[in-house]
């Protein structure tokens, strides 16, 4: 059995937090500067992704140049997240836009979840 917690792993060809719809994202949304909301607010495309987002490769095409508000890394310091708890947080974090964006049965939440425990699983 596994006592650790699962460290988060983004896998690749899912997107699910790309779909920026701010109607969706009230408490993210709120957790940002002014200034990061406007920007935030300035990458929402007519559908609700992000204007950046590649659907069809489903990849991000501003990848290295995006917001902090895009990086996991970022997550912690946004909702004042204690970093020993920001690997469940984030886990949180994209389970809800996966389920959200694509079901919570989908074939990205298997792989998401099977990315999880992937990871864990090699603590043991």
């Amino acid at each position: 059995m596994n006592n650790h917690s699962p460290s988060w792993h983004c896998i690749q060809q899912c997107g699910a937090c790309c779909r920026l719809c701010p109607e969706e994202r009230g408490e993210a949304l709120a957790a940002l500067s002014e200034d990061q909301q406007s920007i935030y607010l300035s990458m929402v495309g007519a559908d609700g992704w992000c204007i950046h987002y590649n659907s069809g490769a489903r990849s991000c095409t501003i990848y290295s140049e995006r917001p902090d508000f895009c990086r996991v890394s970022e997550l912690g310091t946004l909702f004042d997240v204690p970093s020993d708890d920001l690997d469940p947080f984030a886990i949180a974090c994209c389970k809800q836009q996966i389920r959200t964006t694509y079901g919570g049965r989908s074939g990205v939440m298997r792989r998401f979840n099977r990315a999880q425990r992937t990871e864990g699983d090699r603590h043991e």
